[in-house]
């Protein structure tokens, strides 16, 4: 048997339905959104505007505020790459970040400060989240965009996104969130008007790889004056050009909808989970990341005294699959920026690894998890 996969924070499984749906799209509805000539295209566009509706629905966006993209990782450089122009035009050159974000995050921001712009990037708390008076203090009137993830993709922290919008209630910046870890879990918080640009990726809600979305949600009648990155076609708005992959966003449309519709259920699996780990790991004394009053129902990242990350992964690969931070930077081994940033030394950032579930996963045997930590001591 394969081992049991709890790495739901690099990527889902596809629920079933949107795995059958995305099939039929592949296979039988083939056809092109932009043939305005035949059926097959009509059908084509009629379906990818009801994937609109589906994912606008999550967040209480409207239809024609969502630009489909290849992924969160596209979506958080139009949002801040597309706004550099328009900030530079306006004499506004100052981004406010996190030190905890991802690299998708602060990527892009460094890309700003060639053309001028002046980065500050916030620290947080021992408990991984910033503090929202830290944003209040940090903020000027030459602040033209401020962007803090929803949740922390490592810790599974979630950021006080409610209270920093009431802080920028009275100032013009614009308020994006790298959403890739709430979306469609953390449902109330992405509804807040305020926010201006939502970030998300579809395999990260159990649709497919290869297709997200950004958000871009009017604040009264005026839109965030976006710059398209790429050019070749009107498409999305004229913000991202290319033949839409209709399969793709019908299948992350179904992602959307059904993840609304089966949160609860969704979420008590996930406790239950949670429960049943923390109940079989406690007696070993594990140290814990972040607060975790803050933390999303389905992570957990510990360290166990005596034990580095690398060895507990090896230790674990016949029985459980996890990791010890971002996939998308798994290609180096270091310590995690994100646990530094926390206050946490070398040392016990590197004993720490994350273990995420989902309502898909499998009964676990977290006995036998916890006699193999002990046998590795």
């Amino acid at each position: 048997m394969p081992p049991i996969y709890l790495d739901c924070n690099a990527t889902t499984p596809l629920e079933p339905k949107v795995r059958d749906i995305l099939l039929r799209y592949l296979t039988e509805e083939f056809g092109n959104e932009g043939s305005r000539t035949h059926e097959y295209g009509a059908r084509a566009k009629q379906a990818v505007q009801k994937a609109r509706d589906q994912v606008a629905a999550v967040v209480a966006a409207q239809r024609d505020e969502v630009i489909f993209t290849s992924g969160a990782t596209e979506s958080n450089n139009l949002a801040i790459l597309g706004l550099r122009a328009a900030g530079v035009e306006q004499g506004k050159r100052h981004v406010l970040t996190t030190a905890i974000e991802h690299k998708a995050v602060l990527e892009p921001c460094a890309a700003l400060e060639p053309d001028g712009c002046e980065v500050t990037h916030l620290p947080v708390t021992a408990g991984g989240w910033v503090d929202p008076d830290a944003v209040r203090a940090a903020l000027r009137p030459d602040t033209w965009l401020v962007s803090i993830m929803q949740a922390n993709n490592e810790t599974g922290v979630r950021q006080p996104l409610a209270a920093i919008a009431e802080v920028l209630k009275d100032h013009p910046a614009w308020f994006h969130t790298d959403a890739a870890q709430g979306f469609g879990k953390d449902l109330e918080t992405l509804r807040h008007p305020r926010i201006d640009l939502i970030s998300l990726s579809g395999h990260k809600i159990h649709g497919p790889k290869g297709i997200g979305a950004l958000i871009v949600r009017r604040r009264g009648y005026a839109r965030p004056p976006l710059r398209p990155l790429a050019y070749g076609g009107g498409q999305e708005r004229g913000l991202r050009p290319g033949t839409l992959p209709v399969a793709l966003i019908v299948a992350l449309g179904l992602a959307a909808e059904i993840a609304v519709r089966d949160r609860a259920r969704r979420q008590q699996a996930c406790r239950h989970i949670r429960e049943q780990a923390l109940a079989a790991l406690t007696s070993l004394e594990p140290q814990m990341t972040g607060d975790q009053n803050q933390v999303m129902d389905h992570v957990l990242n510990l360290a166990f005294p005596g034990l580095d990350s690398e060895a507990l992964i090896v230790g674990f690969k016949d029985l459980i699959a996890i990791s010890n931070g971002s996939a998308c930077t798994s290609s180096r081994y270091a310590p995690s920026h994100v646990l530094q940033a926390m206050g946490l030394d070398d040392d016990r950032a590197n004993g720490c690894v994350r273990i995420s579930w989902c309502h898909l996963t499998p009964a676990v045997d977290w006995d036998a998890v916890a006699a193999r930590i002990r046998a590795l001591r």
